[in-house]
């Protein structure tokens, strides 16, 4: 089994603009990984905030490592990589088992694609699944608790106005789906966790990035699709989000694959994108 798509060590940086890739017929992966050697007295918090990645996705791609007192000098495991989504279209795919946004849009008969990764719903508030569209989009929007939150908390405000207390951040795009919305936050650290009330929280920089791209009408599918794969010149790439029970390889088709390679990716679950040759 092949870890795919590294380059050499490299202070973490938060991008000023996401990097735009294009897609063709034959593209299999997107962006790169990159190794990081980590410096004293940071945390994988604080490295994923600044690395523009999310908290989740940087802890699963470093098995092993203390997640606040990483050892310095250590090297790690930058993930930036990824297959595609099944299905995906112009528009927006969420993938919640990934906790990542995938845009996608055509730039003079161009496909391209950017990658955001995202907070959605903790247990009992779980982000719902479907395709929708964009509604509404908002700048310094207004933040008013709803009832559920009330309920919570009593203490909450009628309205929060907008500013550094406000949890919707500088933009709110709204969805059909009733209460859902994309947007900002004041807690970035909250990005790249299951944390939120069912809604889809980005980085501040990257949702102000995100509503150059969106309008009205856009499209918005949300799915959790924690195993992803393709086959390519009898070559498997595989990147699993979420450890599978009891896994087997039925679900994969043209090869045969090297069962123990096959479920050792399968049962790590690092999120990383493998290549499995399919054996001779």
């Amino acid at each position: 089994m092949l870890l795919l798509w590294s380059v050499p060590p490299c202070q973490a940086w938060y991008p000023r603009l996401k990097q735009e890739m294009i897609v063709t017929a034959e593209t299999t992966i997107v962006g790169h990984n990159r190794d990081y050697i980590v410096d004293p007295d940071e945390t994988l918090m604080e490295l994923a905030r600044r690395a523009g990645l999310g908290f989740e996705n940087l802890l699963r791609a470093n098995p092993g490592i203390d997640p606040w007192n990483p050892q310095p000098g250590e090297r790690l495991i930058l993930p930036s990589a990824a297959l595609l989504p099944s299905e995906m279209k112009t528009g927006i795919t969420i993938n919640l088992a990934e906790l990542r946004l995938y845009l996608s849009w055509y730039d003079d008969g161009v496909s391209k694609v950017r990658i955001y990764p995202v907070g959605i719903g903790r247990e009992g508030w779980d982000t719902p699944l479907g395709v929708f569209h964009v509604k509404i989009i908002v700048s310094n929007p207004n933040w008013s608790p709803p009832a559920s939150l009330r309920e919570e908390n009593p203490e909450l405000p009628g309205t929060v106005p907008p500013g550094p207390d406000n949890p919707l951040g500088r933009y709110w795009i709204g969805l059909t789906a009733q209460g859902v919305g994309i947007h900002g936050s004041n807690q970035p650290f909250g990005v790249g966790r299951r944390v939120s009330h069912g809604c889809i929280r980005l980085y501040p920089q990257d949702i102000a990035d995100l509503v150059k791209h969106v309008g009205q009408g856009t499209r918005v599918r949300i799915i959790d699709q924690p195993v992803k794969h393709v086959v390519r010149n009898g070559i498997l790439y595989l990147e699993v989000h979420r450890p599978v029970d009891n896994p087997g390889i039925s679900g994969f088709p043209l090869g045969n694959w090297n069962q123990n390679t096959l479920v050792q990716a399968l049962q790590e679950a690092r999120g990383l994108p493998v290549m499995i040759p399919a054996l001779r």
